[in-house]
């Protein structure tokens, strides 16, 4: 009886060291699937810190290239402001050209004017220059005409003089004759010197005429000639707005371009930190996990 108890015990013990057994082969199973989903979850953890890495220094390097394109943008912002003040400086010295060249213009129109108008004054003191040149030959002539009369009426008077008492009333005559006729001489005289006066007059008014006229033609040549230079400075200035409107609009369109690749960079940097945020939970609720 001992010994079939003691067998029974030992079937028992059996029994149960069989149980053990293979509670023992359960945990080592259990044991070796926690140690395979361990070493997967190292494996993803050492994946995700390699890419987590990654995504780090490609985020530095997207900072980098953000930072740069900031200074950059200022930079263009700046010389934006700069154009645009260049721009408005152009347009003002532009309008106050043209104001200039209209002035000028005017000026010059006005001068032609006058210079038309003292042609016309001269053309007609030429005209009543000739005219009393004219009325002065012709008073020459009747001065010529009177002392031929004279000299002929003298040498009456001689021949007549030997027979002075005949001829007495005629002598007379003569004399009376002569005393008019110097006297229509001297008459002559006066007029043909008032004559010759307003000649000279007329001379040195035409001279001072034609003086100031060509003084005017002076200006009116170097009033064309600045006119000239304002046109072509004005050009230039054209030109050089023109070519800053289109260093404005290049900017400007460039300036487009690099917010849009900012706003882009910008969406994936937003992106790339959700993933980052999301792969930085998964690692905690792994961690945790582990632990």
């Amino acid at each position: 009886s001992i010994i079939r108890r003691q067998r029974q015990e030992l079937k028992l013990l059996i029994a149960e060291l069989k149980d053990r057994d293979r509670e023992l082969n359960d945990m080592v199973a259990v044991h070796e699937r926690h140690i395979q989903a361990w070493e997967d979850d190292r494996q993803k953890i050492l994946s995700l810190a390699e890419r987590c890495s990654l995504l780090t220094s490609e985020l530095n390097e997207r900072d980098a290239i953000i930072k740069s394109l900031t200074k950059r943008l200022k930079l263009l912002e700046s010389q934006h402001n700069d154009s645009k003040i260049a721009l408005e400086s152009t347009q003002q010295k532009f309008q106050e050209l043209t104001q200039k060249v209209t002035d000028s213009s005017v000026h010059c129109q006005a001068l032609e004017e006058k210079n038309q108008s003292l042609h016309c004054s001269v053309l007609e003191l030429s005209a009543k220059t000739g005219q009393l040149q004219a009325r002065e030959q012709e008073l020459l002539t009747m001065l010529q005409l009177k002392d031929k009369a004279l000299i002929e009426t003298t040498d009456q008077i001689t021949e007549v003089a030997s027979k002075f008492k005949i001829l007495e009333n005629a002598l007379r005559a003569a004399k009376l004759e002569e005393f008019s006729l110097n006297r229509e001489q001297q008459d002559l005289k006066l007029t043909l010197n008032d004559v010759v006066f307003q000649v000279n007059k007329i001379k040195d008014v035409l001279s001072e005429k034609m003086k100031e006229s060509s003084k005017h033609q002076e200006e009116i040549s170097h009033l064309k000639h600045e006119n000239g230079c304002l046109r072509s400075e004005l050009i230039l200035a054209v030109e050089e707005a023109q070519r800053k409107d289109q260093l404005y609009q290049f900017t400007k369109s460039k300036q487009v371009r690099i917010e849009k690749e900012l706003s882009s960079l910008q969406q994936v940097c937003v992106k790339q930190q959700r993933d980052l945020h999301f792969l930085q939970v998964n690692l905690d609720s792994s961690q945790e996990s582990m632990q």
